[in-house]
């Protein structure tokens, strides 16, 4: 069962995710708990939850700021999820998906070929692409069988422009090459091939964190209007 304070953990980590909440921009416990609706304690308990994952720090006497990232923090972020997340999936096909699990991912597969064969990805399509997106990649990292690679990878999500409930750009030919990706791992997983999963899935992130160097300044600029405006939560967690 989910504690308010965790659901408010959740919607702030989304907020800063996403660059709603700007880097350096103080965070206060009134005005977050008015916005919320929720009182000051499961706001402050967020916030320290946050602090310790370094999304923001906390000044004495002047309370907590968004922390800046650096281009090449977020770019170490994404070689620690492709190490991570590939590993993921060497050890998924090698114990091998329970029935439930295969039928999630191929579910998740169909929901995006139906997305994308529009050819195009239009803006009400973001959220839910997102969502197909975190469900393969959270359901590989729980057939991993290994709660501290789940743990660290989640971890390493949790920088701004390196998490996987972000889509950072709506280029249809980009997306079709990445869901393409997904189809490959997903193949490889089923079939108990250890070493192309895990190959497979460290190429996957290796090449979001490439297009990302590539298109830092653009989403910087964009702010609000970037395509992951609102990323989805984390399967089994309810929204913000």
């Amino acid at each position: 069962m989910r504690t308010l304070a965790q659901d408010v953990t959740e919607t702030l980590r989304n907020w800063i995710l996403n660059g709603e909440i700007r880097p350096d921009e103080r965070l206060e416990e009134i005005p977050l708990a008015e916005k919320l609706g929720v009182s000051r304690t499961p706001v402050r308990a967020a916030l320290s939850t946050l602090a310790g994952e370094g999304l923001v720090d906390h000044q004495p006497k002047r309370g907590y700021l968004v922390r800046g990232f650096k281009m090449e923090e977020i770019v170490a972020a994404y070689e620690v999820r492709a190490v991570l997340e590939g590993l993921a999936c060497r050890n998924a096909a090698m114990r091998g998906l329970t029935p439930e699990q295969e039928q999630r991912l191929r579910d998740a597969l169909a929901d995006g070929d139906r997305i994308l064969s529009r050819g195009e990805l239009r803006p009400e399509d973001h959220e839910p692409y997102q969502q197909m997106n975190v469900t393969i990649h959270d359901t590989l990292l729980e057939a991993s069988g290994n709660p501290w690679v789940t743990r660290f990878a989640e971890q390493a999500q949790n920088i701004p422009f390196a998490s996987d409930r972000i889509i950072l750009w709506d280029d249809h030919p980009i997306i079709l090459r990445s869901h393409g990706d997904h189809h490959r791992i997903v193949e490889a997983v089923i079939a108990r091939d250890c070493v192309r999963a895990e190959q497979l899935m460290r190429e996957h992130v290796y090449y979001a964190g490439l297009i990302l160097r590539r298109n830092y300044e653009k989403l910087l600029s964009a702010g609000d209007e970037a395509p992951g405006a609102k990323p989805p939560a984390r399967r089994g967690a309810p929204k913000g």
